[in-house]
């Protein structure tokens, strides 16, 4: 009887390790401890932090704790919950917007005058929408494939992208007169 269920044990650990091997997950935990350490700008402190944390195992423990519990939500729910949080950053005009972040998608919020632009993903269409203030949906962005993705143009069409260096400057220099006017 313990021959057949240590066979059984085998069969089932073999299954599900070949059944789900390209789930290994973002480990989001890691990362952004790992950014984080990267933004200090000394790099002395930038090596004294790494070794403290290695020595102190908490690369070590972030890398077990996504492992073992955030990728496995990630993987069952669908959602990152790492990637959830708000930021502030300093737009190319000088004003600070928060980015909130709730797993969907992003609101970005000016500081200056409080208007809210919402980035919505549908991850069944695999796009991206954009909700005005007024509450209007657009259509900002679609993944074709891995490689494309269908994009507004100038006249209101819609283009294919490749998602490449050559592709995305070809569309910058397509568009560029329409949204510096905007």
């Amino acid at each position: 009887m313990k021959k057949i269920a240590l066979k059984a044990g085998v069969v089932i650990a073999l299954t599900a390790a070949f059944g789900f091997n390209s789930c290994i997950g973002s480990f989001a935990l890691t990362n952004r401890l790992l950014s984080w350490n990267r933004s200090i700008d000394n790099k002395i402190v930038n090596e004294l932090v790494f070794f403290a944390f290695w020595v102190l195992p908490v690369y070590e423990v972030a890398a077990v704790a996504d492992a073992l519990v955030i990728n496995s939500i990630e993987f069952w729910s669908g959602e990152n919950p790492m990637a959830m949080g708000t930021s502030k950053i300093q737009g190319s005009d000088g004003q600070i917007y928060l980015v909130k972040c709730d797993g969907k998608g992003y609101d970005i919020i000016s500081k200056t005058d409080g208007s809210k632009v919402r980035l919505d993903f549908d991850s069944t269409e695999r796009r991206w929408d954009v909700i005005t203030p007024a509450g209007d949906t657009f259509e900002l962005m679609t993944f074709i494939d891995d490689t494309h993705v269908s994009l507004p143009t100038a006249n209101g069409e819609r283009t294919t992208v490749e998602l490449t260096d050559r592709g995305l400057y070809a569309y910058r220099n397509s568009t560029g007169a329409f949204f510096a006017a905007r």
